[in-house]
């Protein structure tokens, strides 16, 4: 039985009610620490399974909110979370959205990131855009290098097909994508959500 589609809100409805939310951003730590909806917490989407308990917590004290860069990594989210019974609501248009509706984002306390690494799928974009190049030069040398190319391109079909990205489950595993001087480790953000 498929899982129903979750809930959403807009920017300007989550702004209207952010004191009443637990907004949690599934991006990784060094996207939050670009910038995030004011109050979010950050559980990675590769992490989101260890969370289910504390966010079942929350869940169950208040409407969870889901947000991610676009909206794609939510909507991810939101999916596994609902097949744990944990009613959620995603924020549509993400972050990007939040900013664009001229929603300030708030930062990490601490020093300042020295590089806010890219968003996602601008780092998956340039992966796969640089693969698909090497393989197709490297196809002057001798053709089998063009599988690299066509291995590519069958992967973003899949991964459009399927609604998931197998790189960019490998992006996120990348230091510059795990930690950030300013980060707040998963322990810490999931004793926040298991209080309240």
């Amino acid at each position: 039985m498929p899982t129903p589609t979750p809930a959403s809100l807009d920017a300007d409805q989550t702004r209207a009610r952010l004191a009443e939310l637990t907004v949690v951003d599934v991006r990784t730590p060094g996207e939050y620490a670009g910038g995030h909806v004011p109050g979010a917490l950050n559980v990675p989407l590769d992490r989101i399974d260890r969370a289910v308990p504390a966010l079942k917590e929350a869940a169950a004290r208040g409407e969870l909110v889901i947000v991610c860069q676009s909206g794609n990594r939510s909507r991810t989210a939101c999916d596994r979370l609902a097949a744990h019974g944990i009613p959620v609501t995603n924020l549509t248009g993400g972050t990007s959205g939040w900013a664009a509706r001229g929603h300030a984002l708030a930062h990490p306390a601490g020093p300042a990131p020295t590089r806010t690494p890219w968003a996602m799928d601008r780092q998956v974009r340039l992966t796969a855009g640089t693969l698909v190049l090497l393989g197709l030069l490297l196809g002057l040398l001798h053709p089998a290098f063009q599988l690299l190319s066509a291995a590519i391109a069958a992967g973003l079909v899949f991964s459009a097909l399927t609604n998931t990205c197998g790189l960019a489950a490998l992006l996120a595993k990348l230091p510059h994508n795990r930690t950030t001087s300013c980060a707040v480790d998963l322990d810490t953000t999931l004793a926040r959500l298991r209080q309240g």
